[in-house]
């Protein structure tokens, strides 16, 4: 049995299946971690929607702010922007199954025995493992609950931009969901910039890669995560592991064997 983690597929299938060919992959025994963004933008928003969903029992997928969007578009709270190719899921017949599946998808996903952490974007510096972990179940259980709806319709947005415990209702879910999701930089008190998009080296003023942070809690625990291309997959961070190297870009698609921590990309 191997455990693998693979970066943003966003609707690319090709690639996906390149790499599981390249490992050997084995459909019973092995287990793939994505690492969100499963759809939108790519040419195959729907076929690796459905390729994901069918492998449900050894695939484990955290939700990525393209998930959440599909969710939010699905459920009439937000149109189709410009660009996104989700159409084809949104007309499908019975994609409800995958709605339903997605909403039990976690934001961070953690495995003891292998001592590897997934979440889609990051985790802010001031939060130890145990803390995010307890702030992931909390949004999932919004998710997975009656107030579904009232999430979906006010998940979007960069207000509030930082952490407070004394936050309730959408206020505490979007920061949640923000710093899960969409994170990049922030500083040292996991204040958010939402706006940059850039690699390391061009920070905005006052700001760092999350993950860069002296102080940050979880410098000992092993993090994969997606989101940001622009890495290339490349940090001088220990304990760091970006896996999003711009597939849907024509960059590639970048798998990662967690037992040996061995490397496998496929051109997109």
């Amino acid at each position: 049995m191997a455990t693998y983690a693979v970066g943003d597929l966003q609707g690319c299938l090709k690639p996906l299946k390149c790499l599981l060919k390249e490992v050997d992959f084995n459909y019973d025994r092995d287990q793939l971690w994505l690492a969100g963004d499963l759809i939108n933008r790519g040419p195959q928003s729907l076929e690796t929607l459905d390729f994901v969903y069918q492998r449900r029992d050894n695939f484990i997928s955290v939700l990525g702010n393209h998930d959440l969007h599909l969710l939010a578009c699905a459920y009439g709270h937000r149109l189709p922007s410009d660009g996104d190719t989700i159409d084809d899921i949104l007309i499908a017949k019975n994609s409800e199954r995958y709605y339903d599946w997605l909403r039990q998808c976690p934001l961070l996903h953690h495995d003891k025995k292998l001592g590897f952490t997934m979440v889609h974007a990051g985790i802010p510096p001031r939060w130890s493992l145990r803390k995010a972990r307890k702030r992931a179940k909390e949004l999932e259980k919004v998710i997975q609950s009656y107030q579904f709806d009232k999430f979906l319709s006010t998940m979007y947005g960069n207000q509030p931009n930082v952490w407070h415990r004394s936050l309730r209702g959408p206020e505490r879910w979007r920061i949640i969901t923000n710093y899960f999701t969409r994170m990049r930089f922030c500083d040292r008190t996991g204040q958010l910039e939402l706006k940059a998009k850039s690699g390391i080296n061009k920070a905005p003023k006052g700001f760092a890669p999350w993950f860069e942070h002296k102080n940050r809690k979880t410098k000992k625990n092993k993090i994969i995560f997606g989101h940001w291309a622009a890495l290339e997959g490349q940090t001088d961070t220990d304990n760091i592991y970006p896996l999003d190297t711009g597939c849907v870009w024509g960059g590639k698609l970048t798998m990662m064997r967690l037992e040996d921590e061995r490397y496998f990309d496929c051109d997109c």
